[in-house]
């Protein structure tokens, strides 16, 4: 405390608005007007001498604190180490011992200036809020008396929004199987995901399950899928995950046939080659070949070979393709040519050699 450096002076202390004078037993008085004390208030003091009596004005008062050992922790609820604009959240300053109620300081360099309660709900978080927080609290049955200044808590408010990534263990699901696909939010936590499919490009995508915990489902359904996070109440959403194509594996094998069957051909014969998928007539299919020789790529489930070369012999098979379904591929059928024999008797010839099955009629020659 202060002192006049005049002589003579002496000083009454007082404590509190009551002005009760401070006694020997609250406090060491020293020399030089000062005084040692153990209790917080507010204190001033009052010079007064003798010869002449004269009285000074009284001070100005101080508040002393007394500083009690229950230390404060400030909590961020939820206590997620990224928080993105437009998120809810609560700074909290937790006092923990005894059943004092407690009036609340805090002490923050973010823009905003957080109340003096026990805790700050940031509705709509925004860069403004971020920064170190850290809080006191005052019992409010003794104000002189508060605890020390909790550990600062860092704030960070991310101004980009998240995006949910999908992924899937396969893209093609095995007939009858299904495939596992994976939904997730890059460096932050508490998420829940919603799933979403559409069996078209142009369809309006349906939620196939909600405010699911695990970060995993399995399909068994072809389609196009996507997903997002969620998290918080009121809920806060990441952007949608980029589509992912599943394809269903239809469980008929397709058959390819010749039309007429006869695998071993003729140059110039005609030949056509079908695919027929068993259970799925009436479905729009496109189709797709694998040939040795293809002058186009076919997509209907017939293949005309006219006036046939040696060089359309070969293996030939299909699979079927619509929407999000494949057929496996069918198994390959082997096309033979040959050069066309001339012979006198020309027509007995070629009968004899499409008829392979048949026994070889014996002719006479005149």
């Amino acid at each position: 405390m202060n002192h006049s450096s005049l002589s003579g002076w002496k000083y009454d202390w007082y404590r509190d608005n009551s002005g009760v004078l401070v006694s020997p037993e609250d406090a060491v008085f020293l020399s030089n007007g000062q005084i040692r004390v153990s209790q917080g208030g507010r204190y001033w003091c009052i010079g007064k001498r003798v010869n002449p009596v004269y009285h000074s004005e009284y001070s100005e008062s101080v508040w002393l604190d007394t500083t009690v050992s229950n230390r404060p922790v400030v909590t961020l609820y939820p206590n997620w180490s990224e928080i993105y604009r437009g998120e809810t959240i609560t700074v909290r300053c937790e006092i923990h011992g005894g059943d004092t109620e407690w009036d609340y300081e805090w002490e923050t360099n973010s823009m905003i200036k957080a109340p003096n309660q026990n805790e700050y709900r940031i509705r709509s978080a925004s860069s403004s809020n971020s920064g170190n927080y850290r809080c006191k609290g005052r019992m409010k049955s003794s104000q002189h008396k508060t605890t020390e200044w909790s550990d600062s808590v860092t704030l960070t408010v991310s101004t980009s929004k998240p995006r949910a990534t999908l992924t899937a263990q396969s893209s093609i699901i095995p007939a009858g199987g299904s495939v596992t696909l994976s939904c997730s939010v890059e460096g932050s936590a508490g998420w829940k995901f919603d799933w979403f499919r559409r069996d078209s490009v142009s369809s309006k995508a349906q939620l196939m399950r909600g405010n699911e915990a695990n970060r995993d489902i399995s399909v068994s359904q072809g389609g196009l899928y996507h997903c997002r996070g969620g998290r918080g109440d009121p809920v806060f959403y990441t952007e949608d995950s980029s589509d992912v194509t599943v394809t269903e594996t239809f469980p008929n094998k397709p058959t390819v046939t010749l039309q007429p069957s006869w695998t071993q051909i003729y140059s110039g014969e005609t030949v056509t080659v079908r695919c027929e998928i068993q259970g799925g007539e009436g479905a729009q299919w496109t189709y797709e070949w694998r040939a040795a020789k293809l002058n186009t790529t076919p997509t209907s489930n017939e293949y005309r070979i006219i006036r046939a070369t040696e060089s359309d012999s070969g293996g030939y098979s299909c699979r079927g393709r619509r929407d999000y379904f494949f057929t496996e591929w069918s198994d390959y059928i082997t096309l033979s040519g040959s050069c066309k024999i001339f012979h006198p008797d020309y027509f007995d010839t070629n009968l004899i050699h499409k008829n392979i099955n048949t026994k070889t009629p014996t002719h006479s020659h005149h």
